[in-house]
């Protein structure tokens, strides 16, 4: 899988299939518009393409507005990650969405990025798929562009629910871990390298991973039985994902720490693939370092004994 990153453009466009979109999450619903971007893309001996913007458009915006921006499902490498395990993409194109992008003519978005950047011969997106300038263009003005071929993506439907980046987001954020495994069809994880923290699980009898993470808002919060994986192979663990208000205090954003069972070794530097399987209990900000101390022993032994069901 060829990666254009920073906004760069093929230099040597060749002609594709492609589909445009956030991906965030990578969940059932994309996996089914990869494979048929895949089918069409090899029907037509065409280079399936993803392409995808960084940040995504609704973060953009919200930050502009001075406003909160949604929760992010997948940082850009364990999106694109994502994209290489489904064997469906050849290329990803990651466009750089910023002020002089949003201010882009619909028109040029086609003439610049589908026809001349990418030579697109076949297009999938949904209906309500809106580009440009004050969102002016929509899936009629692609429809009628005479050179390639427009189709919408169809939507995939999950245990009755429609398998939406915002259904995974909800569940995660209310804790319920396998409703989410079972609209990504896959379990949710995130990866980063371990960096050097405060080390105050070593005092507390429990050593942990600081994993570095792009500085996103994430729907995750609270204690979790995990599983993580790395060059040591596979562990469980148990991990906090928030703000630690009883040590950090109000400031900086989320951390996510990870102590593994039964390992002994240093992890500096390595990257860490994170698995959330379970949700022990919600962040809470304790009264004292002793308190504290009671409650992560509490966690590591639910951790060690939980069961999946």
């Amino acid at each position: 899988m060829n990666i254009f990153p920073g906004g760069r453009l093929p230099s040597e466009s060749v002609p594709s299939a492609v589909t445009i979109g956030n991906f965030d999450g990578v969940h059932l619903g994309h996996l089914h518009i990869l494979q048929r971007l895949k089918t069409e893309a090899d029907a037509r001996g065409l280079c399936s393409t993803v392409v995808l913007f960084e940040p995504q458009p609704a973060e953009f915006f919200a930050r502009a507005a001075g406003k909160e921006p949604p929760p992010r499902l997948t940082p850009l490498r364990d999106k694109l990650r994502l994209l290489r395990e489904s064997g469906c993409v050849d290329a990803v194109c990651v466009l750089r969405f910023n002020r002089a992008f949003s201010q882009m003519p619909a028109e040029d978005f086609i003439d610049t990025v589908l026809r001349r950047g990418l030579d697109t011969r076949y297009l999938l997106v949904g209906d309500d798929f809106r580009f440009g300038r004050g969102r002016t263009g929509d899936f009629a003005l692609l429809q009628a562009q005479a050179d390639f071929a427009t189709e919408r993506t169809p939507s995939i439907l999950v245990a009755g629910g429609r398998a939406s980046s915002t259904a995974v987001r909800l569940a995660l954020q209310e804790g319920r871990l396998k409703e989410a495994e079972a609209i990504l069809g896959h379990g949710y994880v995130l990866s980063g390298r371990v960096k050097h923290g405060r080390k105050l699980g070593r005092t507390l009898g429990s050593p942990t991973a600081n994993i570095h993470l792009p500085p996103h808002r994430y729907a995750l919060s609270g204690v979790f039985v995990v599983e993580a994986a790395g060059a040591f192979g596979r562990r469980r663990g148990v991990a906090s994902f928030g703000f630690n208000p009883t040590v950090s205090g109000s400031g900086g954003g989320q951390k996510l720490e990870v102590h593994l069972f039964d390992f002994q070794g240093s992890l500096y530097g390595e990257r860490l693939f994170v698995r959330f399987l379970h949700k022990l209990r919600d962040e809470e900000k304790f009264s004292d370092i002793e308190a504290l101390r009671r409650q992560i022993a509490a966690d590591m032994a639910a951790a060690k004994n939980w069961q999946a069901v």
